[in-house]
């Protein structure tokens, strides 16, 4: 198993897998990294990355390999058909999964999701539009989102 960071507007990415696929990308908060070359393996993912934080890039090619149960990745192969720029709340999510009494099963699957960005666990949100659960915090999130050209209305006062 290969992995490397590197320092990116998210914060310092992470990415470990191996030639079967990426099994995690992370987002963690700022930290000292030891600059290294990047495994020939990760090449594509960490190149990939980076246009689609820069804003060249709306999809990702490099072959993925997530570990969790069979109904986790059901769940995260529904997530890789939300297009860009789009949402889905959580009970569509389920609804395409086939079970809206489901709805908190696939919640906590998709929060499961290994590999953060690629598979698009940030476009799925509350079934009132609120940004709701993601492991790199609600700030990423939004950000994720907003580069993706997602109209957020004005936030309202209380």
């Amino acid at each position: 198993m290969e992995s490397i960071q590197f320092k990116s507007t998210l914060g310092v990415i992470e990415i470990t897998g191996d030639d079967a696929g990426i099994q995690t990308i992370r987002i963690q908060e700022e930290q000292q990294i030891r600059e290294r070359p990047i495994p020939k393996v990760l090449e594509a993912s960490v190149e990939q990355l980076k246009e689609y934080i820069e804003g060249s890039r709306t999809t990702f090619t490099f072959l993925m390999n997530p570990k969790g149960t069979e109904f986790q990745k059901q769940v995260w192969k529904i997530l890789l058909t939300i297009p860009f720029g789009k949402t889905l709340p959580y009970i569509e999510v389920a609804q395409i999964y086939g079970n809206t009494k489901a709805v908190r099963a696939v919640a906590a699957a998709i929060g499961k999701n290994p590999i953060l960005v690629a598979v698009p666990c940030h476009r799925v949100i509350g079934s009132n539009g609120s940004l709701v659960g993601f492991a790199a915090g609600l700030e990423k999130k939004k950000w994720l989102l907003e580069n993706e050209g997602f109209p957020f209305q004005a936030e309202i006062p209380f």
